[in-house]
């Protein structure tokens, strides 16, 4: 027994040892967990691309101002019409001759792009600029005396749109007896009076056509009173070629009951029931033409000439006191104009009743 006790009691220990030695496997370390990649700074904006730099036009005006219901006027609303995405404008007013250049200058001095100059008055103030600042671009209304590579000048064939009102006076005067009063005598502003006296002498050969010449553009009070002195003498239709001056010849017919003929652009407004209707220039079309042949590139010297055939000059949309026979009179002379079977006078020489020069 004591053999067996013993041979188990060996047994055991070979078991206790044999399990003492056995290997425990520590679990498997987890794998670190992957960092996150780092977040990306985000990307520098691209500075914003700057917008082009508008083109600047300056207007300059006459003595006759902004506001004289004509070419200045019509001249200003043309640009205040353009793109203002595209074009800066800004124009300066003219009080005195004197203002011509100094206003010129200014323009010159900011560095405007092409600058307008509203009229022939200003001739000698826009030649002396460009012929001094050759990189600066000019236009000029009613001048083609300027020849220079930085000078473009807008020309219209007034004579046509003041001969078609003339044949509207010539035809609708009862008295035969018709006024006509200029702002100036030059070689461009008799045009309107040789057109219109023609227009009237052809419509009635036996008409008498007072004549006045206003010698300023500003001069409201003499414009009435040169028109209240034709309406004494039996005038019934005065056309006035005048600027802010005729703004007098045409109050003091609204005021008489007499017809008025209005010159640049529509001036009806300024008398509704005695305006019969205005010989039309697009001073606003050439301003634009010109102002967008800058941007474009597109500048061109010389003459610009706008006429009947283009669209430059003709009767004032508002024709609604012009009977309907005159009306196609007036029609079939455009046409025949346009098409070169008619020509309008130019000269004193082929249209002697005209007096002023």
């Amino acid at each position: 027994m004591k053999k067996i006790l013993a041979l188990v009691l060996a047994l055991c220990m070979v078991f206790a040892l044999c399990a003492c030695g056995a290997k425990t496997e520590a679990p498997a370390a987890e794998a670190p967990a992957a960092e996150a990649p780092a977040a990306e700074a985000p990307a520098a904006e691209a500075p914003a691309a700057e917008a082009p730099a508008k083109v600047r036009i300056g207007m300059v005006t006459d003595v006759g101002g902004v506001n004289d219901k004509s070419f200045n006027q019509t001249s200003w609303e043309g640009l205040q019409a353009l793109d203002p995405e595209v074009f800066e404008v800004n124009y300066l007013e003219s009080k005195t001759d004197a203002d011509y250049q100094t206003n010129i200058n200014t323009f010159i001095d900011e560095e405007y792009d092409l600058i307008i100059c509203v009229g022939y008055m200003l001739a000698d103030a826009t030649r002396e600029a460009a012929e001094a600042n050759p990189e600066q671009l000019f236009a000029i209304i009613d001048d083609a005396s300027i020849d220079l590579p930085n000078v473009a000048c807008l020309m219209f064939a007034q004579e046509q749109a003041s001969y078609l009102v003339g044949l509207v006076a010539g035809a609708v005067t009862e008295s035969k007896t018709v006024g006509y009063v200029q702002g100036m005598v030059s070689d461009s502003m008799n045009l309107f009076g040789i057109g219109y006296i023609s227009g009237v002498l052809e419509s009635c050969p036996e008409a008498t056509v007072l004549q006045y010449n206003a010698n300023n553009f500003g001069d409201i009070a003499g414009g009435s009173t040169a028109a209240k002195d034709m309406i004494t003498k039996g005038a019934d239709v005065i056309y006035h070629a005048a600027g802010g001056t005729g703004i007098g010849v045409i109050n003091a017919c609204d005021e008489e009951g007499i017809w008025a003929i209005g010159v640049d652009t529509d001036q009806s407004t300024l008398a509704p029931e005695h305006v019969l209707t205005s010989a039309m220039k697009r001073v606003d079309v050439a301003s634009q033409d010109i102002a967008k042949a800058v941007a474009e590139g597109n500048f061109t010297a010389g003459i610009h000439m706008y006429d009947l055939s283009n669209g430059g000059v003709d009767l004032a949309p508002t024709r609604d006191h012009i009977p309907a026979d005159v009306l196609e009179t007036v029609e079939a002379a455009k046409a025949a104009i346009i098409a070169g079977e008619k020509s309008v006078p130019t000269s004193v020489e082929d249209c002697p009743a005209f007096t002023l020069s």
